[in-house]
């Protein structure tokens, strides 16, 4: 009985950013929309402001954290 499974061969919607793109370079300035963006959190700006705070507290590195 054949199951329905995505063609893994075609192109997906769902497929992970290769690691290689979600880390950030060294002397790269980090924003607080980047911080907000990856953590998955809506641009808002109660969570404009959550990543100001984050930033402040742990700089540049608070971005690494959020990233796998």
């Amino acid at each position: 009985m054949p199951t329905s499974q995505p063609d893994a061969s075609g192109p997906s919607e769902d497929r992970a950013t290769p690691d290689a793109l979600l880390h950030t370079r060294t002397g790269t300035e980090v924003s607080p929309e980047d911080v907000v963006l990856a953590a998955g959190r809506d641009l808002t700006p109660r969570n404009l402001e959550w990543a100001r705070r984050k930033l402040e507290a742990e700089g540049p590195a608070a971005l690494e954290k959020l990233l796998p």
